[in-house]
């Protein structure tokens, strides 16, 4: 049983991309690796931008700083 995890930032993904996602992945992994799609997870985390961090920074500073 395959199991995926996402992760991308709070940002208005909209319900329709994050079902294309979870579609993708599914068909990906049973297209390459043969897996069962009935048997595929795929979950996905939205995470606020001030609990992401990069280089030491939240992503919410490195914007307003413009990185």
């Amino acid at each position: 049983m395959p199991y995926v995890n996402i992760r991308i930032t709070r940002e208005g993904a909209t319900t329709e991309q994050k079902a294309t996602l979870i579609a993708g992945v599914t068909r990906l992994l049973s297209e390459v690796l043969g897996k069962n799609p009935a048997t595929t997870v795929v979950v996905i985390d939205e995470v606020d931008t001030e609990n992401w961090g990069i280089g030491g920074e939240s992503v919410t500073v490195r914007r307003k700083k413009g990185q």
